[in-house]
């Protein structure tokens, strides 16, 4: 309905705004003729520039990839891919790669898929949970094979969700908790279930033993 519409366009704009905001300020203190910066200072705010604009390109990737899912548009290109490629580079993309550890089963490591598609999923499902693991807990992703096909387990130790709140968190502009800002419309994980179905895979949700998912 209308109000639902509302309330969308106001989040995406708001999440749009916010990074747009930081490096707008943050090249207007740059570019000011009346400071001058200490190489530090002036390494903080393009370092600033740069987290924002990785917001904006994942917040606007995951909205282009909900429209082509919704819109029965999106082409897969699977192909024969190593994780041992995959993984790491997925890992090195996300916001905080020195706290992910991942390992890779050697008898697991060459699955068919569209490795962009892949890549797409992988960031999206780590780049979650580091948002719900509180530091210093670190993320951990594996791999390993499981009737014929290939698992990979992206592991936190953070709060959790209760069984019957484990399948809503995979809905479109849905977001559970009060995780600090990210993407904050809540399209990771649809986004990630919606482009792995496209591979002929799944993500789903499971308790860690001792909290977490």
């Amino acid at each position: 309905d209308n109000s639902a519409r509302t309330a969308l366009l106001s989040a995406v704009s708001h999440d749009l705004r916010t990074p747009l905001a930081g490096i707008k300020a943050a090249i207007g203190s740059l570019r000011s003729s009346e400071v001058t910066f200490s190489p530090e200072d002036q390494a903080e705010l393009e370092a600033a520039i740069e987290d924002s604009a990785d917001r904006l390109d994942t917040l606007i990737g995951n909205l282009l990839d909900m429209s082509r899912l919704q819109a029965g548009a999106l082409v897969a290109s699977p192909r024969p891919v190593d994780l041992g490629e995959v993984v790491p580079a997925a890992v090195a993309a996300v916001s905080e790669p020195d706290r992910v550890d991942w390992s890779l089963d050697p008898t697991a490591r060459i699955v068919v898929a569209d490795p962009g598609l892949l890549d797409r999923v992988l960031g999206n499902v780590v780049e979650n949970a580091l948002r719900h693991q509180p530091p210093p807990g670190r993320v951990r992703v594996s791999t390993s094979g499981l009737g014929g096909r290939t698992q990979v387990r992206v592991v936190d130790t953070g709060p959790g969700v209760p069984e019957d709140a484990r399948e809503r968190i995979f809905l479109p502009f849905q977001r559970y908790g009060d995780a600090p800002s990210g993407d904050g419309v809540g399209l990771g994980l649809a986004v990630a279930r919606g482009l792995a179905e496209a591979l002929d895979g799944e993500v789903s949700a499971e308790e860690t033993p001792g909290g977490g998912l």
